[in-house]
């Protein structure tokens, strides 16, 4: 199959189960809505070595936050709820409610709910207010410069991790140039992140190496310096840069909307072909054929 002059190869990207909740940071101003935003979500491109994945998003207006205040939504993942609320006690409590003017609000109505601020709260050293709002709790915390303001509990729902495209181009210029274009109508669709600096893969993993302390390491089928060197090679013939973006959401409806706009979007002069990552289906839960995506197959 072929979109113009780029093959869509007939494989799928293999998706696996996870856990996401969904976070509001709002401020005074965006600028600290932002940063504290970047913070939260630093060092969480990948559960292999980052215990979670996360990611802004969307900005959001005013209008659209609790506290009628600039916001940012971020969306964080891990294996089980647990997890979730680990990760969400550690982050929110050193990014989040270490940032000047800043609240944190739970953004996703779900059956199953995790204590967060009802454990941040502690911070307060007996001086934290509990107060409630339309049915849901919050804790306001003491700090320098006023009160923070956090939910006592995050909702927690089944989510999906690891939908992928690999794009292959005939050098670094065009891969990134098609990789930017894809990312960006990536992020259109609700309820997905890319974890991922600027969205973006260039160091693509496989399960397992050589070395037995390593619990993934380079795809070197996928890297076109091996091209000659390695039994078996997935560098297509005038390929010199290979990019991959990773696609994490709330539901697999989301992940495959996502890479089917992304794969659209990847159609640029001097790729060669699109591919995605899978193991054989061994890993993940969810299969996400790349054909029946370009047919207009979505969840």
């Amino acid at each position: 199959m072929r979109i113009k002059s780029t093959e869509i190869v007939d494989t799928f990207a293999e998706a696996f189960e996870m856990w996401g909740t969904r976070m509001i940071i709002t401020a005074d101003a965006p600028e600290w809505a932002d940063a504290a935003a970047r913070s939260v979500t630093g060092f969480a491109t990948s559960v292999i070595g980052c215990k979670c994945e996360a990611g802004v998003e969307r900005v959001l207006s005013p209008d659209e936050t609790p506290d009628g205040r600039p916001g940012v939504s971020v969306l964080l993942f891990a294996f089980d709820p647990d997890g979730v609320a680990n990760r969400l006690v550690e982050r929110i409590g050193q990014c989040v409610m270490t940032c000047p003017t800043t609240a944190c609000f739970n953004g996703l109505e779900a059956k199953k709910n995790i204590v967060v601020g009802g454990k941040l709260r502690y911070f307060g050293d007996g001086y934290q207010i509990g107060k409630r709002l339309d049915g849901a709790r919050f804790w306001r915390i003491p700090v320098m410069d006023g009160e923070f303001v956090v939910a006592d509990r995050f909702g927690v729902q089944a989510a999906v991790g690891g939908g992928n495209i690999l794009i292959s181009g005939a050098s670094s210029a065009a891969c990134l140039s098609a990789a930017k274009a894809a990312t960006a109508a990536m992020r259109e669709v609700p309820g997905v992140i890319l974890p991922f600096p600027g969205g973006v893969v260039r160091s693509g993993s496989k399960v397992g190496s050589k070395y037995k302390e390593l619990p993934a390491s380079s795809n070197q089928a996928y890297c076109p310096t091996l091209r000659g060197f390695v039994p078996q090679t997935n560098v297509a013939k005038g390929v010199g840069c290979v990019l991959e973006i990773v696609i994490d959401g709330l539901d697999l409806k989301a992940v495959e909307e996502a890479m089917q706009r992304g794969l659209h979007a990847a159609v640029k002069p001097g790729i060669k072909q699109i591919s995605a990552g899978n193991y054989g289906g061994d890993l993940g839960k969810y299969h996400i054929g790349l054909h029946g995506l370009v047919g207009g197959k979505v969840a």
